[in-house]
């Protein structure tokens, strides 16, 4: 028995990262799993279930129970079929997981149309397309009598909620899932739904060109620290928390806080007159958070 015991998920991304990380921890606490994962490279580039298929072989030696699936999540018709295929194979669907991605990093001037276009697909797009599916499945649900106590757990970042050099169209994404799950989580909470996001660190083919990490440090940055978190969210014990986005990582667990009002100032129908009142808010509000501004034990 796990706290997850009986519960349906399908983990995006599956077959590698913390994405592999997730469906781990979700079947050892007795969920079944939909691996999905196309086996691209880190770029979106080629195709493998390979990767995908490794994660099912290992939950299923455990005696847990897995599917592959390797069903594009930025198209709309196969992340309705990967939907439906989670709840034409174990009956019913409780957990979706966002965790696919890739990365196409340059500074903004030399980033190609290709790359902006590749990023905010799988990221927003492959966010945005599993959960209509899933959502529109858990309402049809609802409406028949069966309300699931049902989670979407997606995936933003750092860079999205701080900034990072040279991830403009990463941030843009990961910035907008970010509000993407506020919104979604105030129009879901009528049909039993939660919706959170993660903001994950951890040492994976995505991040580990970023720098160089050993030790302590490596070892805060495995994703199981990550997927601990995600497998409680996904649990029962946390249908009342929603519209949250925690950053995680091996040093600690945070709730990350969205954009607030700052110092106010009178507004002025004649430019002349507007700059002394914005100096004085300037001067009075915080910097923004940031990547460089790190509250973080920063080893």
């Amino acid at each position: 028995m796990g706290i997850c015991d009986g519960r349906v998920a399908i983990v995006t991304g599956g077959g590698r990262g913390v994405g592999r990380a997730y469906a781990l921890m979700l079947a050892s606490q007795g969920a079944k799993v939909v691996v999905n994962d196309l086996g691209a490279a880190a770029n979106g580039v080629g195709a493998d279930l390979s990767p995908a298929q490794e994660v099912v072989n290992e939950i299923v030696a455990k005696g847990g129970e897995a599917i592959v699936n390797g069903s594009d999540v930025s198209d709309w018709a196969q992340a309705h079929a990967m939907v439906q295929g989670a709840v034409d194979q174990f009956g019913h669907l409780d957990i979706l997981i966002n965790n696919a991605g890739i990365l196409r990093d340059r500074m903004m001037v030399n980033m190609t149309e290709d790359d902006w276009d590749a990023v905010i697909k799988v990221h927003l797009k492959g966010t945005f397309a599993p959960a209509h599916h899933a959502a529109n499945y858990w309402r049809t649900e609802s409406k028949a009598g069966r309300q699931r106590d049902a989670r979407i757990i997606n995936t933003s970042s750092g860079s999205g909620l701080f900034g990072n050099i040279g991830q403009a169209n990463y941030a843009a994404a990961k910035g907008g899932i970010a509000s993407f799950t506020i919104v979604i989580a105030r129009e879901l909470a009528r049909i039993g739904v939660t919706v959170n996001a993660i903001a994950p660190r951890a040492q994976t083919r995505m991040t580990e060109n970023l720098r160089e990490v050993s030790g302590e440090a490596l070892l805060r940055r495995d994703p199981e620290w990550i997927a601990a978190l995600v497998t409680w969210l996904a649990s029962p014990a946390a249908r009342d928390v929603t519209g949250r986005v925690f950053e995680a990582w091996g040093f600690g667990y945070s709730v990350a806080g969205g954009w607030t009002h700052g110092p106010i100032t009178e507004a002025s129908r004649d430019p002349a007159t507007v700059e002394d009142g914005v100096r004085h808010i300037l001067a009075a509000a915080r910097y923004n958070a940031g990547i460089d501004r790190d509250t973080w034990l920063n080893p």
